[in-house]
This record gives C-alpha cells, sequence and structure tokens, in this order.
C-alpha cells in the first residue's frame, strides 16, 4: 500500500510540473491550450468528487449530514487559503496586480499540495481504485495551476533554474502529506469517510471557484468554447471509464 501511495503521489508531482517545464521552454503558450487544460481539470474535479469520492465515503459512513459538513470544510478551508495566503490558480488579472512574493507563492503551493499529498493517501488507505482516480484528478488540476505559479515567478525576473527548484520544493511536500497519512492510519482510520468528503469538498470548491469561473472570464470565440465543452466532458469520461476498468 505505502508503494502504491508514494508512485502515485511522485506520478501525480511529475505530472503537475509537465505545465509549468513547457513555459520554460516556451514562454507564451497558447491561451486556447491553457483553458482546455483548465476545463478538462474541472471535469476530472467534478467527476471525481460525485462519482467517486462521495457515494465512497457515503458507503463507510452512518452519518452523512457530518460527511456534508466536511466536505462544506473542504470548501470553506480552500476559501481561507485563497484569500490569507494569495493562492492563486489561474487569476492572470489579479497576479497582474497583486504580484505575490515568492516567498508566498512556494509557501502556498506547499500547502496545497501537502493537502493534496493526505487526499491521495486517505483514498488510496480506503481503496485502490479510490486512490487512482484521486491521483488523477489531483494531477489534472495541478497542471493549469503550475503554469500560473511559473509565469509568475518567470515574471518576477526569477531564473529559470530556481522557479524549477521553488516549485520542485513545493511538490515535495505533497509526498510528504501522503507518507504521514499513511503512518497515521491506524489512528485515522475512523475518520477516512470524513477526509473523503473533505476532499471532495476541496476538488468541487477549485472546479466551480477557481477553474471554472475563469473559463467564463476568458473572452473566447465560439469554437473555442466547444473545445472546452468537449474537454471537460473528456475529463468526465475519463473518471467513469478508469473507474469502470480498475472496478470497485
Amino acid at each position: 500500500m505505502l508503494i502504491n501511495i508514494i508512485i502515485f503521489t511522485i506520478i501525480g508531482s511529475i505530472l503537475s510540473l509537465i505545465g509549468g517545464i513547457l513555459l520554460l521552454f516556451k514562454k507564451h503558450l497558447s491561451e486556447t491550450l491553457i483553458l482546455d487544460l483548465t476545463s478538462f481539470a474541472a471535469g476530472v474535479l467534478l467527476s471525481t468528487a460525485f462519482i467517486d469520492l462521495f457515494p465512497e465515503a457515503l458507503e463507510k459512513s452512518s452519518n452523512p449530514v457530518k460527511l456534508f459538513i466536511y466536505a462544506l470544510g473542504g470548501m470553506v478551508v480552500f476559501f481561507i487559503l485563497e484569500r490569507f495566503l494569495l493562492w492563486f490558480h489561474h487569476h492572470h488579472e489579479t497576479i497582474k496586480e497583486v504580484r505575490p512574493s515568492v516567498l508566498l507563492i512556494t509557501i502556498g503551493d506547499s500547502i496545497h499540495n501537502f493537502i493534496d499529498g493526505v487526499a491521495i493517501a486517505s483514498s488510496f488507505l480506503v481503496s485502490f481504485p479510490l486512490g487512482v482516480t484521486t491521483a488523477i484528478a489531483v494531477a489534472a488540476h495541478e497542471i493549469p495551476q503550475e503554469i500560473a505559479d511559473f509565469s509568475v515567478l518567470l515574471g518576477q525576473k526569477v531564473t529559470r533554474l530556481k522557479t524549477l527548484a521553488f516549485n520542485g520544493l513545493s511538490a515535495l511536500t505533497s509526498l510528504l502529506g501522503a507518507v504521514i497519512t499513511y503512518y497515521l492510519s491506524g489512528q485515522i482510520t475512523v475518520l477516512l469517510p470524513f477526509i473523503i468528503a473533505f476532499t471532495a469538498g476541496m476538488f468541487i470548491y477549485i472546479a466551480a471557484s477557481d477553474l471554472i469561473p475563469e473559463l467564463h472570464r476568458s473572452s473566447i470565440k465560439k469554437t473555442n468554447a466547444w473545445h472546452q465543452t468537449a474537454t471537460l466532458l473528456l475529463g468526465i469520461m475519463l473518471v467513469v471509464v478508469i473507474k469502470s476498468l480498475i472496478g470497485e
């Protein structure tokens, strides 16, 4: 179990850095590509929350009201993180106006990645299929986020090597969160359904508050709107297919 947790957490971290690394070699990525990745991530997050996480949490708990309170808690916690740590996903207009410090970006990402690691490990502790879909959801929404982070750091004249180092170090905290969660599994077993519900709330918040509004704010042609609709549905279908292939 620990090996699975470590492998999928590391794979997720590597995949999340791909978008940012592309930005190091190609200064301006296509806005259409970024928005397609954003809509794909929204589809993966929403389908993982509603098709996988909530059903699993409800199956393992006899207190649905408490589960949804934890889900609401996940949304509130991430709202607070965004407000007080100036943690940006894709709000390019805000980035230009505020220009947060390198340290602040790194701290915000580290906390975010740590929570992602906890979510991945907790999901694997419940079941292997749930762990896989959660890891995919984490990687999917991290790719456009890392593009935004790399863009901000490079815009502040941080060197490419330092930009990669800062983001690489913050990505390691996901592994830390995953390993800590695994070794505390004996103490938190009874809490797993609620951690899963918290994760579902987190995913819904990121998709509904950060990703989808960014798509609506973007000035795009109707053809691009169709692209984004297609990639959102593709993200949903990916989770459905993986869930059906891996099984319960």
